[in-house]
């Protein structure tokens, strides 16, 4: 089942909403300076409430952009948060400090070779961590809703990496994307906005898009595997 993380809450009732609507993680953002980035008490009020309201809550997945490590561990701590999400520049031994598991932001360029690619993947994955794919946009690091180009992505999946797809999703085009891509997961926030804000009903209409797809593609697995007999 393809894994859905929705990225950028802000408040507690988009990560019930999320969570309500199936979603396997939810992303706070805790870069500085950027437009989604929580205040420490807000995130521990969206923690607390989404694990107080829910019996099998998403994993919350804490969001960082080359800050000090010390810090990191500190948030990850006081916000008792699942995972750790690096999104700038960090190196494997940073990585390997973090407290909990991590999640690694690989962001590609529609010009970089996919050799260059491939082998940053596999160094990641070859330490335990997870990965993600997003777009590459200067100063940026995610929730920019602009897409590379997926026919990267698609080589990557048919060579086995296992990684999150990130970048320009929305409900109406998630389910062509994992059409061509097939990733482990995917990740979305500007994509289910409306005016800068989570809107519920493109969080529901984008988990259901998947859901719907990952439903399809297993009953056209079982017809197969039955028509072959």
């Amino acid at each position: 089942m393809t894994q859905i993380k929705i990225c950028g809450i802000q408040k507690p009732d988009d990560a019930l909403t999320a969570s309500q609507a199936g979603a396997d993680f939810i992303g706070l953002v805790f870069v500085p300076n950027r437009r989604r980035c929580l205040k420490v008490r807000d995130a521990e009020a969206i923690v607390s409430t989404l694990r107080e309201s829910t019996q099998d809550p998403p994993k919350i997945v804490g969001l960082f952009a080359d800050q000090p490590l010390e810090e990191v561990n500190r948030l990850v701590d006081r916000c008792m948060l699942d995972l750790a999400q690096l999104c700038g520049q960090e190196s494997l031994g940073y990585s390997a400090k973090v407290k909990v598991s991590v999640i690694k932001v690989v962001h590609i360029l529609d010009s970089q070779s996919f050799s260059n690619i491939e082998s940053i993947v596999k160094r990641i994955r070859q330490q335990g961590h997870l990965v993600t794919l997003d777009s590459k946009v200067a100063g940026l690091q995610g929730g920019t809703g602009r897409s590379f180009d997926w026919h990267i992505a698609e080589a990557a999946s048919r060579k086995g990496l296992s990684f999150m797809l990130a970048g320009g999703l929305t409900p109406n085009n998630v389910a062509n994307a994992l059409e061509l891509v097939n990733p482990w997961g995917v990740d979305v926030s500007s994509g289910v906005e409306t005016k800068e804000t989570k809107d519920p009903l493109k969080i529901k209409a984008f988990i259901d898009a998947v859901r719907s797809f990952s439903t399809s593609q297993h009953s056209n697995q079982v017809t197969s595997i039955r028509e072959s007999k």
